[in-house]
């Protein structure tokens, strides 16, 4: 541990709690994303749900302002599963902010501690059944002896998510932060910002943080998103074969990478030769050629399961009992919007591509109510064209939602 380092890092923290969040805004809206969406947890995690434990005994390990520990939380409460869920942090800014938020909310699920990661065994030890950290690996002086301090409190099936930042989407952040150190490194935090919009404002077109089209805390965080992204007193970033011996040195495997289509090379490229000397690689390889061949992924998000356990734990189309849901769309006003054979564009961090679909892709996710199997879905087409017709249309859809980060499936009545 470096003592200033780490009382830098907790003092930004306690004059900015990363991100800015208002416990009012949670009459508005419930915020969303990955890792610990439950939808996620139930595909990647425990085969559609059908192995979730009927009380999920969660950590979230660096709540910060509790984006992850409400949803969850909140997903959880909605559907009617009892669940423990632990915060933990180490800024008493941070955890009032996330606190207010459980209140606003009604979620009597959540307990709040103070306190490092480093210190889990004895304020909150587990097991846990899964475990949230994100966005926090990177900003710890030993992101190895935190992960392995983590997993030895995750329960055997059990499972985590991650987020860390990625090296090549943060292109120019660091020689960002190295320019403001050399002029501010000792001014007070009102200074440095006021420092840190003035070179922003003075950035050659040439620069590579303002070339860069993946980076935008600084505009849409407030001070806090500004501080956070050029000012941190402690960051880094992973290549993802960094974060894969990350993981593997604390005896665990990567299940998913989220979005799983940025992480398929095959998306973006079309020379046969080229698409056969990938298909040799194993599906990390590939994900480590995608990210190498687009450049631009700022953050790593990852399932991670114990090392040999994942075998059966992410829910796979081939089970026709397993009930297709999609999440933050209805499947009738998707289908409205699309046109046959006509796919769909998806833009991230500068990037944009287009993802083909089947004839039938619109009238199938018509279909998809968070109620109807698989198995149903296809039988409802059967007599018209034939199952496995119908069963190849349906996987090829699922294949480009599910890439997106808006399809999964889940155990029948689960």
């Amino acid at each position: 541990m470096t003592p200033d380092i780490d009382g830098g890092v907790r003092a930004q923290y306690e004059a900015h709690p990363y991100p800015a969040r208002d416990p009012k805004d949670e009459a508005k809206r419930l915020v969303e994303g990955s890792p610990s969406n439950l939808a996620e947890l139930k595909h990647y995690l425990f085969a559609g749900g059908a192995t979730m434990p009927k009380k999920l005994r969660v950590l979230v390990a660096g709540g910060g302002t509790g984006d992850a520990t409400i949803m969850l939380a909140q997903h959880l409460q909605d559907a009617n599963r009892p669940a423990e869920i632990v915060y933990l942090d180490i800024s008493d800014a941070s955890r009032a902010i996330a606190t207010a938020r459980a209140e606003a909310r009604g979620l009597a699920s959540i307990r709040f501690v103070g306190g490092a990661i480093e210190d889990l065994a004895s304020l909150a030890p587990g097991p846990y059944d899964y475990i949230d950290c994100c966005g926090v690996l990177h900003h710890l002086a030993d992101p190895a002896g935190a992960l392995a301090i983590l997993t030895a409190q995750l329960t055997p099936g059990g499972g985590m998510g991650i987020m860390v930042y990625g090296e090549l989407g943060r292109s120019g952040v660091y020689e960002t932060q190295a320019m403001l150190r050399a002029i501010g490194s000792e001014r007070p935090v009102a200074q440095k910002l006021d420092l840190a919009r003035r070179l922003l404002k003075q950035l050659p077109a040439t620069n590579r943080f303002r070339r860069n089209p993946a980076v935008a805390d600084h505009l849409a965080g407030g001070d806090a998103g500004l501080q956070d992204l050029l000012l941190h007193a402690r960051d880094r970033a992973f290549l993802l074969p960094e974060l894969i011996d990350l993981v593997s040195g604390a005896g665990l495997e990567i299940a998913a990478l989220i979005e799983p289509w940025r992480y398929q090379p095959e998306r973006f490229l079309n020379d046969p030769q080229l698409l056969k000397e990938l298909a040799a690689l194993d599906w990390l390889e590939r994900a480590v050629f995608a990210e190498a061949l687009t450049g631009n992924i700022k953050t790593h998000i990852a399932y991670l399961v114990r090392a040999g356990e994942g075998v059966g734990r992410i829910a796979l189309p081939d089970d026709a009992s397993l009930v297709p849901v999609l999440k933050g769309f209805d499947g009738p006003a998707l289908a409205r919007g699309l046109k046959p054979g006509a796919g769909i564009s998806v833009q991230a961090d500068g990037l944009t591509l287009k993802l083909p679909l089947p004839a039938r892709a619109g009238p199938i996710l018509a279909l998809v109510d968070g109620k109807s199997s698989i198995g149903e879905i296809v039988a409802s087409f059967a007599q018209d064209s034939g199952a496995a017709r119908i069963e190849a249309d349906f996987r090829a859809t699922y294949d480009v939602f599910n890439a997106l980060n808006r399809l999964f499936l889940k155990a029948p009545g689960d």
